[in-house]
């Protein structure tokens, strides 16, 4: 008995055998940087779409902190407080104080600002309006005086005003831009009047450039630098007047006691926000708001307001989404890389059938045979992993041994448990029995475990894609559920195949064609085997399922768009402008190319009763038929709810503040408004306040009519969504793994066909010593593979498009297109037709290739008594 490695087998197997070692190789190499480098890239990926959902929001991601002022009101009217600044700055110092440490960290420097109502021009101008801030923070803003001189106050000290007395003089700051396009100089006296027609002392004390206009300061109050076209309203141009310290008392006596707000504002930091500290962030974030002061109290109580918080539970849910997603194409890409490994194992043990029975006949024993194929595996296997987690980790700084594991446990074991049973079968002194049924006992009972293991996985599977439409995302079944229900599903066709190509066969013996007779019973022969149809319907049916996933969450996005945008392009007014918006909507409504112009009242939050419990929802406030195609009376409304907290023929009730509640019957399901969960859809006859302050506008001409106004586009939502780090990065991992699974299904139909190509061909060239032409021999050699190609081409992109419509839900991908419900599913028919079209492509192509290799086989050796060579 051979005790020892035989290190000259070892070397000559290795380089007989290069080819296929090479390829194992590659895939291992492959597989190894995808699966180690992809976790890394989702991490680095969550990052960017924390930073990227931040930057998008804007001003909904700022955290801002108010006041009430101290009152100022005496029994005869109003006192001056000359240091009303340092009360600005007091809030600001307030406000650091009670955000905590940790939330700074990730906040940039507050700014303080002081704003003042927008007021009307009334010079005989028209649609031109000007407001006035205070603004304060850090070093900023500051500015270089130009001509005249810096506000200064109207009088020194404090004093006290009558409560009817003659408009209070303020003086106001210019911008060189204002000045020139508003036409002012110093010492100029501006016609101003509030939006209830009492004229405003306004004076321009001088014209002043700002020193850094990048400025953080600057962005709470734009307009202080630059005229803002259509903030107040379609043809509007708002003015900026710089308050300073000295000005800021005389601006309070300007307007009435509460007119004048004081707010400090925090800007989240995206440089230094990440996804490991979002949460944190919430938390803290929602702390703060609940302690908050409410906005109805009449003391000094710090009010905080921020969409933080929303902004960050909403890119929260999107990352654990796309994880998921792409734990699933990983996972994908790991059963076709394992299957694919399985195959050239196969084909080696094949190819070496011959030297290992002889080396076993000659005494090798089987532990010794593995230790050689295991040395050869490990070699290559470690090798190659190696390097491509070499490569991630230059890449992306780590590499997640996890999902290398199963690769990496396949390419080494692979061959030498193949090569170990394939040895100790041929050459096992087990006798067959004599008696006929201990033989069919044994074939029943293999029979049966064969069904047994085969039924596992289908329940397995089958419990798998129950349990993940029950429990979602949360339970982290996705991942194995999908691969494992593909996997199941082609093991039921593996059942099918010999059956079918049994009954094709007797169907061909009845014919006249001897060439159908022989190809037939080539497949028929073959059908029995498991593994080459698992892999390349696996393959097929997972690249489908790649190609169904990117299909749909590419239309979906478009849907998302539609639903929150509501039209071609919605106009969003301030409320400062929200009076002008009928106005607003009759202009555009002229315009060229606009088919429809909705206008209507659109409230997050509002305070929503229904069934006895408060539903905040976004109440809409719309001519029904126009938005809707719905009429509804006084006492309906629409109503859309994910939570299922209102429900058609519920009776609701909306809160008004100092108003009585108005109550309404849900008659129907509202459409998505906004992307919001809970929406209630109101009629303009239900007698609530209305005070539109949202147009929707259709039309090729909606661009263009609402130029110069601040828009939400329907085509630029679509488009900023798709380039959005999360949604890019996983549509472009979906391709990835389409591409690599078509590749590997083709890589295990040449495996597949290398493996039994020299029985096959053996069999050809005998039936070409009875007068076959090498044309019709291609033809019987063809008919062996065409059976598991039309399985492949057929069923693996049927299989992959049942599991992506299962599974389109529990996946969560309405998260990533912005959708209120699921998306539908969307067959990219063209790209299943090229999988399709692969499978079937690929069989002449084979046969040709193999056809040309074999061309000169020996007569001996077709004339051989044996098996295959």
């Amino acid at each position: 008995m051979i005790a020892g490695p035989h290190w000259a087998s070892v070397r000559g197997r290795a380089r007989a055998d290069a080819g296929p070692l090479v390829l194992s190789a590659l895939v291992v190499a492959l597989v190894s940087l995808l699966a180690g480098a992809v976790p890394g890239l989702m991490e680095r990926t969550a990052d960017a779409a924390v930073r990227d959902a931040v930057s998008r929001a804007g001003d909904s991601a700022k955290i801002t902190v108010s006041a009430r002022w101290e009152p100022d009101e005496t029994q005869t009217g109003r006192l001056r407080a000359p240091r009303l600044a340092d009360d600005v700055d007091a809030l600001r110092i307030r406000a650091l104080d009670e955000l905590g440490s940790d939330l700074q960290t990730v906040l940039r420097p507050p700014v303080a600002a002081v704003t003042s109502p927008s007021l009307k021009v009334t010079d005989g101008s028209v649609l031109r309006t000007f407001r006035m801030a205070y603004l304060s923070g850090g070093t900023g803003p500051q500015v270089e005086w130009v001509a005249g001189a810096a506000p200064a106050p109207t009088m020194d000290g404090t004093a006290e005003i009558e409560w009817f007395g003659p408009p209070w003089r303020v003086q106001v700051g210019v911008s060189e831009a204002a000045a020139n396009l508003f036409g002012v100089r110093p010492n100029a006296l501006l016609k101003l009047a509030d939006d209830k027609g009492a004229a405003k002392n306004v004076q321009v004390s001088g014209i002043f450039r700002p020193v850094d206009p990048a400025d953080p300061a600057w962005a709470e109050a734009p307009w202080l630098l630059n005229p803002a076209a259509g903030a107040d309203g379609i043809g509007t141009t708002r003015f900026g007047g710089l308050l300073t310290a000295d000005s800021l008392p005389d601006a309070r006596l300007a307007f009435a006691p509460d007119e004048l707000q004081r707010t400090v504002s925090f800007t989240p930091d995206p440089a230094v926000l990440t996804w490991a500290a979002a949460r944190g962030v919430t938390a803290t974030v929602i702390t703060l708001q609940a302690k908050s002061a409410s906005s109805s109290m009449v003391d000094t109580s710090s009010t905080w307001r921020t969409g933080l918080d929303s902004v960050l539970d909403e890119v929260t849910a999107q990352i654990e989404t796309a994880k998921v997603q792409a734990a699933v194409l990983l996972t994908a890409i790991l059963a076709g890389a394992v299957l694919v490994l399985l195959l050239a194992a196969d084909l080696l043990v094949r190819r070496r059938s011959a030297a290992l029975i002889l080396a076993r006949q000659r005494g090798a024993a089987l532990t010794v045979l593995g230790a050689e194929l295991l040395l050869e595996s490990t070699l290559v296997a470690f090798a190659t992993a190696g390097a491509g987690c070499a490569v991630a980790l230059l890449a992306t700084g780590g590499v997640a041994a996890v999902w290398v594991a199963p690769v990496l446990v396949t390419a080494v074991a692979a061959v030498p448990a193949y090569g170990i049973v394939m040895a100790s079968s041929a050459t096992r002194d087990r006798k067959v029995p004599a008696n006929r049924s201990a033989r069919r006992w044994a074939r029943h009972t293999g029979a049966l475990r064969r069904a047994a293991a085969e039924a596992a996985v289908v329940v397995a599977a089958a419990a798998a894609i129950v349990a993940l439409h029950q429990r979602g995302l949360g339970a982290g079944l996705p991942v194995p559920a999908l691969a494992l229900a593909v996997i199941a599903a082609a093991i039921l066709l593996v059942r099918v195949l010999p059956p079918a190509t049994a009954l094709v066969l007797r169907q061909a013996l009845r014919s006249r064609r001897p060439l159908a007779v022989f190809a037939t019973a080539q497949a028929s022969a073959v059908s029995g085997r498991a593994l080459p149809v698992i892999a390349l319907v696996t393959s097929a049916a997972l690249a489908s399922f790649a190609l169904v996933t990117a299909s749909t969450v590419d239309h979906g996005l478009a849907g998302g768009a539609q639903e929150t945008v509501g039209a071609d392009v919605r106009v969003d007014l301030a409320d400062d402008a929200a009076a002008t918006t009928g106005e607003t909507a009759r202009r555009i409504a002229a315009a060229p190319g606009v088919t429809s112009v909705v206008t209507g009242q659109v409230t997050d939050t509002a305070r929503i009763v229904a069934d006895g419990r408060l539903t905040p929802a976004r109440l809409v406030i719309v001519d029904s038929r126009a938005f809707t195609g719905t009429p509804l009376t006084g006492q309906q409304a629409l109503v859309r709810s994910a939570g299922g907290d209102l429900r058609a023929g519920m009776t609701i009730e909306i809160l008004q503040q100092g108003r009585p509640a108005v109550r309404l019957t849900a008659s129907g399901a509202a459409p998505a408004v906004g992307g919001a969960a809970e929406v209630v859809i109101v009629d303009l006859a239900a007698g609530l306040p209305d005070t539109p302050n949202t147009v929707w506008v259709s039309g090729p001409g909606a661009h263009q009519a609402t130029d110069g106004l601040v828009v939400v586009s329907k085509e630029e939502v679509a488009r900023s969504r798709r380039a959005a780090p999360l949604v890019s990065g996983l549509l472009r991992l979906t391709w990835a793994t389409a591409a690599f699974l078509l590749v590997a299904g083709l890589l295990g139909f040449a495996l597949t066909a290398a493996a039994g190509a020299p029985a096959r061909w053996l069999t050809v060239s005998r039936l070409r010593t009875l007068g076959l032409t090498p044309r019709q021999a291609r033809l019987v050699a063809a008919g062996e593979l065409v059976p598991v190609a039309i399985l492949a081409a057929l069923g693996g992109p049927l299989l992959g498009v049942l599991v992506a419509v299962v599974t389109t839900g529990p996946l969560g991908l309405r998260l990533l297109t912005g959708q209120v419900a699921d998306p539908a599913t969307v067959l990219p028919w063209v790209a299943l037709a090229v999988v399709a079209a692969l499978f079937l492509v690929a069989v002449p192509l084979l046969v040709r290739a193999e056809s040309a290799v074999r061309r000169r086989l020996r007569l001996a050796e077709v004339l051989r008594v044996g098996g295959p060579t």
